[in-house]
């Protein structure tokens, strides 16, 4: 593989940098429930989703009840958070090793000097451990050059997925990452309801689940979990249609996890390949197919 190609798809292995991960993704859920509190609720909670940038990440603009519009960045190449208000304002607060509970002090101190002070709950979502933030002093890791790396992976994947959804014509949600999970996510809608969802998700109220598969779903996405690897490419339906689970998808890699009831491609497979975009872009296709075809949905309506 070519140096250039390395640099697009970085390696992650995940004992390198997994209390960082996990700090990381506890700063990202206060910042989405600061975005959460600040916007209205948008189909299947994509008001709490935070978007890709050349930098890093950001929440988009946002509307404050005061009448001020703000955004909140994390820009990831100088490591810092940045708060910007439209009347142009701004505040800065450096991603550095801190605890959740010294940055979650930290970023609502910002906010209130820019006189858009935001109340949030403030305990994690979709973790086994929730410690409230203002509570939490133990994960306090930030590594620079880590975190670089999984912004990186996470523009590599962002122009693959962005280029398999302008296939749909159908509903399809942005590419976007959600703080719940810390997953870069992608969904197709068939434009059917679905059934009452009832599975259950750690510290994530039956609401939350009950808006979020409303509507009948194709979905992929990347989630940098799992011990001992680099990160998992997803893909799931719901409902999960029968025969599903035994569909042959690709590429060779792939497989069908019981655990998690996905589809799953390691990131490593994907990043070793000859072919990292078009790797990636066999399982996005491949997965789709299986629960368009085996659900009935219309494709020749819903596909360009």
């Amino acid at each position: 593989m070519g140096n250039r190609t390395q640099a697009r798809w970085p390696e992650m292995p995940i004992d390198g940098w997994s209390d960082t991960r996990d700090t990381l993704h506890l700063y990202l859920q206060v910042i989405g429930k600061i975005r959460i509190a600040n916007e209205p609720l948008t189909n299947h909670w994509w008001n709490s989703t935070l978007y890709l940038t050349a930098r890093g990440l950001t929440t988009a603009l946002m509307a404050h009840p005061s009448g001020t519009a703000f955004q909140i960045d994390l820009d990831l190449i100088d490591h810092q958070l940045v708060v910007d208000t439209a009347e142009g304002e701004r505040r800065t607060l450096p991603l550095r090793p801190r605890s959740v509970a010294e940055f979650h002090a930290e970023v609502h101190r910002l906010l209130d000097e820019l006189g858009v002070g935001t109340e949030i709950w403030p305990v994690p979502v979709e973790l086994p451990e929730a410690i409230p933030f203002p509570d939490d002093h133990t994960h306090a890791s930030y590594d620079a050059e880590a975190v670089h790396r999984f912004w990186r992976a996470l523009v590599a994947m962002d122009g693959v997925f962005s280029s398999f959804r302008a296939e749909f014509l159908g509903k399809s949600s942005p590419v976007h990452l959600f703080f719940g999970a810390m997953d870069l996510a992608l969904t197709r809608f068939s434009g059917r309801t679905a059934p009452d969802y009832s599975g259950v998700v750690p510290n994530c109220g039956p609401h939350v689940m009950l808006e979020a598969y409303s509507h009948e779903v194709s979905s992929c996405g990347f989630w940098p979990g799992a011990p001992g690897e680099e990160g998992t490419f997803y893909a799931y339906a719901y409902p999960d249609p029968p025969g599903y689970r035994d569909a042959h998808v690709e590429p060779a890699a792939a497989r069908w996890d019981d655990q998690l009831g996905e589809f799953v491609l390691p990131y490593e497979a994907v990043r070793t390949s000859s072919d990292p975009d078009e790797t990636l872009r066999s399982f996005l296709h491949s997965t789709y197919v299986a629960a368009a075809d085996l659900a009935h949905w219309d494709r020749d309506a819903l596909e360009r």
